[in-house]
């Protein structure tokens, strides 16, 4: 049996007005300069039985709505089917998102369309330009350039997992890597370029030390991991990406040929429990954000609305250019929009949430997605379950459903716990979420290996 694969990119860097998504409330944060360029990388596979395709976008977020656009269109012209179609981005922080997150950028609906439409052509001229391949995939720990910024020594998944499409003359048509990372590194340095990060870093790596050959970056379980702050600086913040790329790279030397008359895909629809907010943290958050716009009152915001809606409240400031006012005042006027909009339907709408799950395999390996920034104890526990040796998480794909924090967020009523469904229009996730979720991607990988 023959398998033939195909890789194309486009390049969807934003034209000027568009926002950058991700950095702080109401900051405008249009782009001055384009740093490095986005773009929307596909793959597709097939085996004359089944074929998937991966697309990778460098977005900050995306919506269901943008997944089913690109889905569409590319089924319409290539016979995939919907639900072989991977769509996932890279979560870097200097780029538009396709979906509103309220307060942390606008979403631009001309450019929002254009992205989605070269994604789809992406992979259509991916699938228009097959040949004949082999596959194999490896696994390696990458150590000692992330940190768990939850809680101290917290879990990280140092797992680095990667694909290489070979041609018949054994040189790399495509390597595709799954790692995690918050990419936030070149946000820190230049807050208003346009970059894909460190998993551009990564894929430029891989390409320099491949002639020929095209990468593709999978973002992991980041909810809770960044890189470490040490490398938001000029001088150092090209290394997360060689350390990754040094690694991929050494563990594809003995990488594991893939049976590739095994190809499958599967995705179900999981119903995610959520908790209904009470009407009293509703009328808390809208009283506090109306007294001091009224007031125009800044004391001790550190400790009430600062702690509630940023990890790091002096950020907050010098990201408003140092005027600590208003830094607090967008955060009172986010605290007014989101309180009125889900007063709309607080008690008429239900108490689950409704997300795919996505997983693609070739052979023994594995690609797993759900829509959010998922927790390191979560995407352990996957890990840990996976009826497969090699497995990449793929979390920020087909949709967005914000943080999926674990118990230990939950309880304590984190950012990532208690702000973030308010920007997504949510209602807040229970103890119960995270295992749910763990439990629909297990199914999930079980339905492939079935």
């Amino acid at each position: 049996m023959t398998t033939t694969a195909g890789i194309a990119r486009r390049k969807i860097s934003p034209f000027r007005g568009v926002e950058l998504t991700g950095w702080g409330y109401y900051l405008n944060r249009t782009w001055l300069d384009v740093h490095d360029d986005l773009n929307a990388t596909s793959l597709v596979i097939e085996n004359g039985n089944q074929a998937i395709a991966i697309v990778s976008v460098d977005l900050m977020v995306i919506s269901s709505e943008f997944t089913r656009t690109v889905r569409q269109q590319i089924s319409e012209t290539t016979g995939i089917p919907p639900q072989n179609i991977l769509v996932s981005c890279t979560h870097t922080h200097n780029a538009p998102a396709s979906e509103g997150l309220r307060g942390v950028g606008e979403v631009d609906p001309v450019y929002e369309v254009w992205a989605a439409g070269e994604a789809a052509t992406s992979a259509i001229l991916a699938w228009q330009d097959r040949e004949s391949v082999t596959v194999s995939a490896a696994a390696t720990a990458v150590s000692g350039i992330t940190f768990n910024r939850t809680r101290e020594n917290g879990p990280v998944d140092e797992t680095a997992t990667s694909l290489r499409v070979d041609r018949l003359d054994h040189s790399p048509l495509a390597i595709v890597v799954g790692f995690q990372a918050h990419p936030t590194v070149t946000t820190v340095l230049r807050p208003r370029s346009v970059s894909r990060d460190v998993p551009g870093q990564i894929c430029d790596l891989i390409e320099t030390a491949h002639s020929g050959c095209t990468a593709i970056y999978l973002q992991g379980a980041c909810g809770d991991v960044n890189f470490l702050r040490e490398f938001t600086s000029p001088d150092r913040h090209e290394e997360p990406g060689r350390i990754v790329v040094e690694a991929v790279l050494t563990s594809l030397n003995d990488a594991e040929e893939l049976d590739t008359s095994i190809i499958a895909a599967s995705v179900a629809i999981a119903e995610i429990p959520t908790r209904r907010w009470m009407k009293e943290e509703v009328a808390g958050d809208q009283a506090e954000a109306r007294r001091r716009l009224e007031q125009k009152d800044a004391s001790n915001w550190r400790e009430s609305i600062g702690r509630a809606m940023t990890n790091r409240p002096d950020d907050m400031v010098a990201r408003h250019g140092g005027d600590e006012w208003k830094a607090v005042e967008a955060m009172c006027r986010f605290n007014v929009e989101w309180t009125e909009l889900i007063e709309q339907d607080l008690e008429a709408r239900p108490e689950t949430l409704p997300t795919e799950i996505q997983a693609l395999r070739i052979g023994d390996f594995a690609i797993v997605t759900n829509s959010s920034e998922f927790f390191t104890t979560l995407a352990l526990d996957v890990r840990a379950r996976s009826p497969l040796p090699f497995l990449i998480l793929s979390c920020y794909s087909n949709g967005r459903i914000g943080y999926m924090p674990d118990a230990h967020d939950v309880e304590r009523k984190t950012y990532a716990a208690y702000q973030s469904p308010k920007y997504c229009n949510q209602f807040p996730f229970t103890t119960d979420s995270g295992p749910t979720m763990v439990d629909a991607m297990v199914d999930r990988l079980e339905s492939v290996c079935g």
